[in-house]
């Protein structure tokens, strides 16, 4: 086993209430948290170019274990130079373990104590997915941080159903811990249990004695109500050090992260912003904005007069709606930097409000934020 604290710290530099202003140090820079990791599942982000994501002041992004094992296959892009190399990107990266991608195939896969045994989406070929795998599968793509391999069950599922993944992926964890090498790499656990209190904080314990340098909230934004969400997220944390970095995996809206923060999350991940660019749905500070819809055909403003990101400084809506009307590439570029201008922003704006200890009344502010507009 590693040691993990080589090449990775975290502190807390600020807090407002439970919100936590914060700085992670890995081998390839620095991370300002709360931060939210844009998703480069096949070593991209969508529609975009590494220039464009770093422009917009990403400072980390987040790829897919599963996708990448698949293809290009991980031992190719070893030999590229890793997911820094390849992508050349040389800033931090967070890999998932590929275990909620394999437990979404749910007619693919078959899932056991020692591993889960799938077919490829894309050619039907048999892959057997173990901690021991998942863990050298990360190591070979280089990222600065991995998470270990968990099982998540969807909502709703019986208590006994969560308990057993709850169980399999504490057992799983310390088969990771044990299993990693990298020591310019962290591993990070991950906290199970449902919407089951008792569950969460029986994993959350258990995981912290295990001692990782950083921890996922998982099995949560899997189609439970949000109250439960937060109600989950704020158990979670509250059994979680204080020293270490705390990642909600896949959350969410704009309000899912203003909630989170305030409940002690300090790292967030999710396709949202990008998927929803790609459909025509903008986040902007007077709420989401549908550029299809018939009214912006001749509207000259910006897609947000508040927003100075590309899109909005030289476009018109009337323009992005032709573009995405007529199905032109150029749309979906635009809309993403439009969207992830306004999330990296927002947690920009987390942050300042952090540091000024105001951030009750900034996510106040926001109520409205997740609204049609």
């Amino acid at each position: 086993m590693s040691n993990q604290k080589s090449s990775f710290t975290f502190s807390v530099t600020a807090r407002s209430g439970e919100a936590r202003r914060g700085i992670l140090t890995t081998g390839h820079g620095d991370v300002e948290t709360p931060a939210f990791m844009p998703v480069a599942t096949q070593g991209t982000v969508k529609t975009l170019t590494q220039r464009q994501v770093e422009e917009l002041g990403a400072t980390i992004v987040l790829a897919n274990t599963y996708h990448l094992m698949l293809r290009p296959g991980a031992d190719r892009v070893a030999s590229l130079g890793g997911l820094h190399g390849m992508m050349a990107w040389d800033k931090p990266i967070l890999t998932d373990s590929g275990g909620f991608q394999v437990a979404s195939l749910a007619a693919l896969r078959r899932i056991d104590d020692e591993a889960v045994t799938f077919r490829s989406h894309l050619d039907g070929s048999l892959h057997a997915l173990s901690p021991e795998t998942a863990v050298a599968i990360q190591e070979k793509l280089g990222s600065d941080i991995a998470m270990v391999l968990d099982e998540c069950v969807v909502y709703p599922s019986e208590r006994a159903q969560v308990q057993r993944a709850a169980a399999r992926t504490l057992a799983w964890a310390r088969r990771c811990r044990a299993a990693h090498r990298r020591a310019d790499q962290a591993l990070f656990g991950i906290v199970q249990g449902g919407v089951d209190e008792d569950l969460r904080r029986e994993s959350a314990r258990s995981l912290v004695e295990l001692d990782f340098p950083g921890y996922g909230i998982g099995g949560l934004a899997v189609g439970e109500p949000k109250e439960l969400t937060r109600a989950m997220t704020e158990v979670s944390t509250q059994e979680l050090p204080e020293e270490r970095p705390r990642y909600l995996m896949g959350a969410g809206t704009p309000r899912d992260l203003v909630e989170s923060v305030a409940r002690g999350v300090d790292m967030f991940d999710c396709v949202l912003p990008t998927r929803n660019a790609r459909n025509g749905t903008l986040f902007t500070s007077r709420g989401k904005l549908a550029i299809k819809n018939a009214r912006y055909t001749d509207d000259p403003d910006p897609l947000d007069p508040e927003c100075t990101c590309y899109t909005c400084v030289h476009f018109s809506r009337a323009y992005i709606r032709h573009l995405f009307v007529a199905k032109e590439a150029t749309a979906r570029t635009l809309n993403t930097l439009h969207n992830l201008h306004f999330y990296l922003e927002l947690m920009r704006r987390i942050r300042k409000s952090i540091e000024d200890d105001r951030y009750e009344a900034f996510s106040h502010e926001l109520e409205e934020i997740d609204n049609p507009i």
